[in-house]
């Protein structure tokens, strides 16, 4: 017990014999550390707002992808199921037939559409076409005045 008196009246003696001047203020060197906490909760705040948006974006893309890969399978289904009647005699509506070849367009959405002809041997058929094309691409002209290279440029 004499040991822990001694050692605690030197610790009293000595916090007595430091002085700290009142008067003077000095406020902790915190200012450095606190920039780059605000400057770190800043980036990461950035880093979160652009993940956020790229998994709206991606989460929109995969929509419309999965839109569009069930519309060409509805317009492929269609076009099978067409196929599967003229196999078996019938001649259904928007059809036509040309040169032992039958040709039909299935819609796929409001820009595409599927392109069929098909030649149908006896118990058989063989696929000539079976294209996903842009809508208006049959043939139709595309109402722009191109050049093709006949007429001659003039220079004047």
């Amino acid at each position: 017990m004499n040991r822990e008196y001694k050692a605690f009246s030197e610790y009293k003696a000595f916090s007595e014999y430091r002085e700290f001047p009142e008067d003077r203020f000095s406020p902790p060197a915190t200012g450095g550390i606190s920039l780059l906490v605000a400057f770190a909760v800043l980036c990461l705040t950035v880093f979160a707002l652009l993940s956020l948006g790229t998994v709206q974006a991606q989460s929109r893309l995969a929509d419309a992808s999965l839109e569009a890969v069930e519309e060409y399978y509805k317009a492929d289904s269609e076009a099978l199921r067409i196929l599967a009647l003229l196999c078996e005699g019938e001649f259904p509506e928007g059809v036509i037939y040309k040169e032992g070849t039958y040709s039909y367009t299935c819609p796929i959405s409001e820009t595409q559409a599927l392109e069929v002809e098909v030649r149908i041997l006896e118990g058989d058929y063989e696929i000539l076409r079976w294209q996903a094309v842009p809508e208006g691409q049959d043939g139709e002209e595309s109402g722009f005045d191109l050049w093709d290279g006949e007429e001659s440029i003039k220079r004047e």
